[in-house]
């Protein structure tokens, strides 16, 4: 099967908006030939046809919004995370404290630096394990405090909020990899190259054949479906998961005294 997500949205659109085309083209020629004879249904078909894909569309809108907006999400919580645990770090004692500040500037940086271009899946899988590596020596850090310093402050709310750094970052590489499934929007082009055929099959047998119609409604759902699949890659297309917060946090551990 196509995998949509290895071809660029522009790509995607025109081979869409040409799949509609050729759907209504084709219609249209059959409707030339076979005339009205047996044309009394086409409307109605053409009007079921219609409404199967708004409620398709619809439901796929809504499929992709919820998972930009878990994005959106989980940027936010990582990045609270990251600020609360540089926080906590401070109260530590030295050496740890600069250590593990040291580690969260670099942690941050990958954060940002992996969204800040077309990431492939290689680059997301080292960047994942350079966090991970990170990780553990934060980790590594928290172990050789809390053998010094077991008590509740500042040790234990700097592990609790450590611990919650490593789970926002499942959460957020699970946000990431949550996509709408590759055939919902390969069922969305079929249904709509079979809608344009209904309408051009209509447009065929009628005493002006204008494709006006017929081409503005195939380049508005070709629009629709590559917005759903913008708001799907939240790296590479014209809607991005703003990184502000991240930005924030990585502005404010480096503003602290060394």
């Amino acid at each position: 099967m196509i995998d949509l997500y290895n071809y660029s949205l522009l790509t995607i659109f025109l081979a869409g908006l040409g799949l509609i085309i050729a759907g209504s083209e084709v219609g249209r020629l059959v409707g030339v030939r076979v005339g009205k004879q047996g044309g009394d249904s086409v409307p109605t078909l053409e009007a079921a046809v219609l409404g199967l894909l708004a409620l398709m569309i619809g439901f796929t809108f809504a499929m992709a919004l919820s998972r930009f907006e878990a994005r959106r999400d989980a940027v936010l919580n990582e990045a609270n995370a990251i600020g609360t645990t540089a926080l906590r770090a401070r109260l530590l004692r030295e050496p740890h404290r600069t250590e593990v500040l040291k580690l969260l500037r670099e942690y941050v940086q990958i954060r940002l630096d992996i969204t800040q271009r077309l990431a492939s899946e290689t680059d997301l899988m080292a960047a994942t394990e350079r966090s991970n590596a990170l990780q553990e020596a934060r980790w590594q850090q928290a172990e050789a405090v809390s053998a010094k310093d077991n008590s509740m402050v500042p040790t234990g709310l700097f592990i609790q909020t450590l611990n919650e750094m490593i789970d926002n970052q499942g959460k957020r590489l699970a946000a990431l990899r949550n996509r709408v499934p590759n055939v919902v929007p390969l069922v969305l082009f079929g249904i709509a190259a079979v809608a344009s055929a209904f309408a051009g099959y209509a447009s065929g047998f009628e005493a002006k054949r204008s494709r006006l119609p017929v081409y503005t409604t195939g380049v508005v759902v070709a629009a629709v479906i590559m917005l759903i699949l913008d708001l799907d890659r939240p790296n590479a297309g014209f809607i991005e998961v703003s990184q502000q917060p991240m930005i924030d946090a990585a502005a404010s551990i480096a503003a602290f005294p060394n």
